[in-house]
């Protein structure tokens, strides 16, 4: 006996045909594609975190070339032969950072780079003098140990790059020890 014979026969052995699939398999196979959904866009966002704070510190080790470049133009760190400093305080390269280290095309683009790819321009602190400079960006993860407190980068003209995980009551001007990454 052959299958069209058992079916016209409605035997045991028959097969039933099923058009589809039932809500509750569609529902698990929801179910489990969000769940994988999840997974997958956390990761993303750490990955995405990480590679903001590898901006940052591409950017700012970017900018020491330039830096001692105009070391060696004019004996200190400066752009011109009247050189004016930054006092320790927000990065900036107008008024108070016109003149400056900082006004300098080439290291201003590096420091807003790395600025706009962590916590913005009130994250950062500069200072510069005749002998030394440094300049601290806040990262946009933690190290983990510290969470939820947050970290920064810093460079100076030590050679120094570097995180700094700052205390409970601390914020980014105290990734700089007065001339220097802490």
């Amino acid at each position: 006996m052959n299958f069209t014979e058992n079916f016209k026969k409605g035997s045991a052995s028959a097969c039933r045909r099923r058009d589809g699939f039932t809500l509750i398999e569609l529902l698990v196979v929801v179910a489990i594609i969000g769940i994988l959904a999840s997974v997958v866009l956390a990761s993303l966002n750490s990955a995405r975190g990480k590679g903001a704070d590898a901006t940052i510190k591409s950017n700012l080790v970017n900018m020491r070339p330039q830096a001692e470049i105009l070391y060696d133009s004019w004996g200190n760190y400066a752009v011109d032969a009247t050189p004016t400093y930054f006092a320790l305080g927000q990065c900036t390269n107008v008024g108070t950072g016109a003149d400056t280290l900082f006004s300098n095309p080439t290291i201003w683009s590096q420091i807003t780079s790395a600025y706009n790819a962590g916590a913005g321009i009130a994250s950062t602190r500069c200072y510069s003098s005749s002998g030394a400079y440094a300049v601290a960006v806040q990262l946009k993860t933690s190290d983990g140990n510290t969470a939820p407190l947050p970290d920064s980068w810093c460079v100076d003209s030590t050679g120094a790059s570097k995180a700094y995980t700052w205390a409970a009551a601390e914020t980014i001007a105290t990734s700089i020890n007065a001339t220097f990454c802490r």
